[in-house]
This record gives C-alpha cells, structure tokens and sequence, in this order.
C-alpha cells in the first residue's frame, strides 16, 4: 500500500510538472506577447534564464542577465510605448527556434543619437533563440536601421 501511494504521489508529480511545463512554441508566443506588454516587465523577464544574453545586432548591444535585459526594455519600450509585436512565422529545432516578426510602434522617446519624431514604424525582424531548461538563454533579434530610418523621417526616402 505504502508502494502503491509513493508511486501514486509520483505520478501525480510527474504529471504536474508536465502539465506546467511550456513548449518552446508557447514561450515563442509569448515573447510576441510580452514585448507588446510595456507595463509587464516581469512577465517578460521570465520567458529568460537569469544568464540569459540579449543581442541587438543592428545596434551592436549584448545585455548579459536579466538586470541588463530589464534595463535595456525600459529603454525600448519608452521609445516605443504603444509596440506591438506579431510573429508571423516560427521554426523550433530542438534547443534552437527562429521567429520572422512584425513590429509596429510610434517613435514617442529618445533613443542613443535619434531623438524621438513620433512617427509610427513598421518594420520586419527575425529572431535567433536558443533555450536552456525551458528558458530562453539566447537571443539575438535582427531588422533594418535603414528602413526604421527611412520611415521615421531620419534619413531621406529612396
């Protein structure tokens, strides 16, 4: 009887942890979500291992740990308060996906040489995440400067 209720008890534990266990399609989903979230950094934050790196390739930014992540979205989404971010396709290899994204926002703060215009912007991105104990303990989001430019009135139409 003992035996039966120890194995029981696992099962039952076994299951639960299955059962709050995300798929990697599911946390791809929710980057979309909570980068579309300003107010949810937290959120946000625990899609990320907590040595997690965050790569912005355009801008040649690496955020190393949650503290530096956390940091650099206050920056984007006070730049960017109304973002929105929508996946419109997404690829999972094992340890590794790949998202193509849409991002759409009104350039309302300053960012690093580029004071804000408030234009709004829609640009295409994609995405390299690598995860690590269900986390995301890469990522590295690629998009086009000349074209957020372009749109935002800082360089000249072509």
């Amino acid at each position: 009887m003992v035996k039966s209720f120890v194995m029981a008890l696992g099962l039952t534990l076994a299951l639960s942890t299955a059962v709050s266990a995300q798929s990697p399609e599911q946390i791809l989903d929710q980057w979309a979500t909570y980068w579309s979230s300003p107010a949810d950094f937290d959120k946000l934050l625990s899609l990320f291992t907590d040595d997690c790196v965050y790569e912005d390739v355009t801008f040649g930014v690496v955020n190393h740990g949650k503290e530096e992540l956390r940091a650099f979205a206050k920056g984007f989404f006070a730049a960017f308060p109304d973002v929105s971010m929508k996946n419109t396709a997404t690829f999972v290899a094992g340890d590794r996906a790949a998202i193509e994204w849409v991002f759409t926002g009104t350039h309302k703060g300053d960012m690093p040489g580029m004071p804000a215009t408030g234009k709004v912007s829609t640009l295409r991105g994609a995405t390299i995440i690598e995860f690590r104990d269900g986390k995301i303990s890469r990522n590295s989001d690629y998009w086009d400067l000349a074209t957020f430019m372009r749109q935002d009135g800082l360089l000249p139409s072509k």
